[in-house]
């Protein structure tokens, strides 16, 4: 079994070992609150019993959340415009310059989507938009200011790590200058869109405009500023499986320095109506989906929040996820356009996650984007009833 840190970026990475039985020591290990490595974290994925490393990832779940409270936020996800230099070959969403489908959206429109999203509910808005050649800063601080102006509890989750990357050079400014300014507009925390696979060489095949360094530097620089963010990984693009542990122990790395990351979420690539899905049509089957949740849960020991992809792989592998080492479903998606656009068609209400999540055996918790709990609108009678 293998424990060192592993390296930067590793091609030759390989699996700790090869069988079932070895990988039971590296899962006792891990329960013991052993670090494993990112070679451990690749033979779990390819070799582990499966009954035995969902339960060990439910089991350390356990550990960061024994309260048995599953969480969930009602936000809606505003995509203040489609318009994007970065002809990235997994997305359908983008439009380039000059499109006549291009849009951004108006300060009143953007108010509009606000005002609906507390109406129903919502707590806030995870707000990402393309890579805008043209839009100047003062845009996006005088948005955030404004709504925070008309809503100051309203939680601002906005703009990736990569449209970070390219406003520095769309502005002129470096990245600290960047965030601080958001930050002092209203900006709350960052969502960690545009990771995919942090491995470089996977990055440039699918044409993604901002670097493994780069997306990890604005991360850091975020924390940094105290400004939380969360981290994602996209599987299915074609990477090979090594890059997937590689993808790991890099956002580890950076948690054991900044502490900044609140959540960590894996998701499948859809690869309807992309460039990408002419080469890549199957999509991630549930089974390895759930794997490699779990090994998530068993590796990163340092990050509290596992969310479970609902909207890529369905209501009922999200419920199944929540026995495998996540402690969240994500949100009710009020609104979503990047990733329903290359064919996730999967919907849900308030009350349908709360069953999902009574259903799997836990208790639902309201929170909001930042991970604060809050009050829900709805009574949870039916755990109180079935739990006791």
């Amino acid at each position: 079994m293998s424990h060192d840190s592993g390296s930067a970026a590793n091609p030759g990475l390989v699996a700790s070992c090869d069988s079932a039985e070895s990988c039971e020591v590296i899962l006792s290990a891990a329960l013991a609150g052993e670090r494993i490595s990112s070679a451990d974290a690749l033979a779990l994925a390819l070799h582990a019993d499966e009954d035995s490393l969902f339960r060990t990832a439910n089991s350390i779940r356990e550990k960061w959340h024994p309260d048995s409270v599953v969480t969930y936020v009602v936000d809606r996800n505003i995509n203040y415009s489609n318009v994007c230099t970065s002809v990235c070959s997994f997305c359908a969403f983008y439009r380039k310059p000059g499109d006549p489908e291009g849009y951004v959206l108006s300060l009143d429109e953007i108010h509009q989507k606000v005002d609906e999203t507390i109406d129903l509910g919502g707590s806030g808005t995870l707000m990402q938009g393309g890579l805008h050649p043209d839009l100047p800063f003062s845009w996006y601080t005088d948005m955030l200011r404004s709504i925070k102006d008309r809503h100051p509890e309203f939680y601002l989750h906005c703009f990736s790590p990569t449209e970070i990357h390219a406003l520095t050079s769309v502005t002129g400014l470096d990245c600290e200058t960047i965030l601080r300014e958001l930050k002092d507009a209203g900006l709350d925390s960052i969502p960690g869109g545009g990771g995919e696979i942090l491995v470089d060489a996977i990055r440039k095949r699918r044409r993604s405009s901002c670097g493994t360094d780069d997306w990890l530097d604005v991360s850091a620089t975020a924390h940094r500023l105290e400004i939380p963010t969360t981290a994602t990984m996209m599987i299915g693009l074609g990477e090979d499986l090594w890059m997937r542990a590689e993808h790991l122990e890099r956002i580890r790395q950076l948690q054991d320095q900044t502490n900044g990351f609140i959540s960590f979420i894996p998701w499948t690539f859809q690869p309807d109506n992309t460039p990408l899905g002419r080469k890549i049509s199957e999509r991630v089957p549930a089974r390895e989906y759930s794997r490699w949740l779990a090994v998530s849960r068993i590796f990163l020991d340092n990050i509290a929040n596992l969310q479970v992809s609902w909207l890529t792989v369905g209501l009922e592998e999200g419920r199944m996820g929540l026995q495998r080492g996540a402690n969240d479903l994500g949100s009710v998606m009020i609104e979503e356009n990047v990733i329903s656009a290359a064919g996730a068609d999967h919907t849900a209400t308030e009350k349908l996650l709360r069953d999902t999540i009574i259903q799997a055996g836990f208790q639902p918790g309201l929170r909001n984007a930042g991970y604060k709990r809050l009050k829900s609108r709805i009574a949870p009678t039916a755990f109180s009833e079935k739990n006791g």
